[in-house]
């Protein structure tokens, strides 16, 4: 089977959880020894050319012009429905949500729901932002719509018309031999909290600041590391200083993944206080790697982190700040929540996710004969 990823849709991001995956899924369905090509355009992905050249159709430019985006935008969008439809793909998997439609092909097409982030926060996007337009378009146009969690599946259901048949749902992976690698990390001084990735409007970092400080011994024996997600604000400057917490004691850092394990693999425990993920691996990355997982009990994360975790209301920073002293003040606790994430991340792995979603494209092709 000839599976086509139409990757133009998603052209100016560079890293990613949405890149990562597509990338990650291709190549594990051409170790199935199915026929995958990313048809990617002149992209920006970073991810992509770690892959064999067979699997992919594009060329990576480090940046484009200034005020090109949308240029760009459009020429992949034709260039890569030529390629495909001249490919004679089976079947089309987009990336992401094209406000373009296909180009005269018949095949069967598939998407992916990732969350539903901009219907239920509206407020943390600008009036101009226009996903769920595409959204809506994209669910129309296609045959099916893989859902990256059964909570995610849930929403979609709830906020566009769509027939439950026609969505499934198929959990992401983790490597997890990755992040259980050792690095050169330097030990850093003090014991500390790590937390990961993007920190505005849902992520709900203030309260992680504001959970640590109310606890005198929290705010007195830990630090707190923020990794990705860019510098510190000046408004995030603030809280910290608001919140009395002392020099470097709340830190951002920025690097590769070799950094992270080796902040994973030292932390006293991995703080994930998010109000809504729609899959969320951060929590199973940090399992994979022994670190003790505290996190909040919305959305998907109860489903992803089954019995793994302890749990918190994110809406409650009293909650998060008696979930993480009752973490930190138990070595058999900890223990515990270890060997459990060990158990419990074995369940998520890409070779699976690629061989369900094969099983859907499978029968599509099938139903389409």
């Amino acid at each position: 089977m000839k599976i086509a990823f139409d990757h133009q849709t998603f052209t100016h991001q560079s890293y990613g959880g949405i890149s990562r995956y597509y990338t990650i899924l291709a190549n594990e369905l051409a170790k199935l020894e199915e026929d995958a090509c990313i048809f990617a355009g002149l992209h920006r992905n970073d991810y992509l050319p770690e892959l064999p050249n067979s699997i992919v159709r594009g060329v990576k430019l480090g940046y484009y012009p200034p005020k090109t985006s949308k240029l760009f935008y459009t020429l992949n969008h034709a260039l890569t429905q030529v390629q495909i439809k001249s490919w004679g793909a089976d079947i089309v998997h987009e990336t992401y949500y094209s406000s373009l439609p296909p180009l005269g092909s018949t095949v069967m097409r598939v998407t992916t729901a990732y969350d539903m982030i901009h219907e239920i926060f509206p407020d943390d996007f600008t009036v101009n932002d226009r996903t769920t337009v595409h959204k809506k378009r994209a669910f129309e146009r296609v045959d099916h719509i893989i859902s990256i969690s059964h909570s995610t599946k849930k929403d979609l259901l709830e906020y566009f018309d769509i027939e439950e048949s026609k969505v499934s749902v198929v959990h992401l992976g983790v490597d997890v031999e990755k992040f259980q690698t050792d690095t050169n990390y330097e030990p850093r001084q003090r014991p500390f909290f790590l937390y990961v990735g993007a920190r505005g409007g849902y992520k709900n970092f203030r309260s992680v600041l504001q959970a640590i400080a109310c606890s005198c011994s929290l705010k007195t024996e830990y630090d707190l590391i923020a990794f990705g997600g860019g510098s510190f604000s000046s408004e995030e400057m603030g809280l910290i200083g608001e919140f009395g917490f002392k020099d470097s004691q709340v830190e951002q850092v920025s690097g590769d993944d070799d950094t992270l394990v080796g902040l994973y693999r030292q932390a006293i425990a991995f703080i994930y206080p998010s109000l809504y993920e729609g899959f969320g691996l951060p929590p199973l990355e940090a399992m994979a790697a022994g670190c003790p997982v505290i996190c909040s009990n919305s959305s998907s994360i109860p489903e992803v982190v089954n019995h793994a975790g302890e749990y918190f209301d994110p809406m409650d920073y009293g909650s998060m700040a008696s979930a993480i002293e009752k973490v930190v003040g138990s070595s058999e606790l900890r223990s515990k929540l270890i060997q459990a994430g060990f158990d419990n991340v074995n369940k998520f792995s890409w070779a699976n996710c690629a061989q369900e979603t094969m099983s859907i494209y499978n029968q599509l092709v099938g139903a389409n004969e």
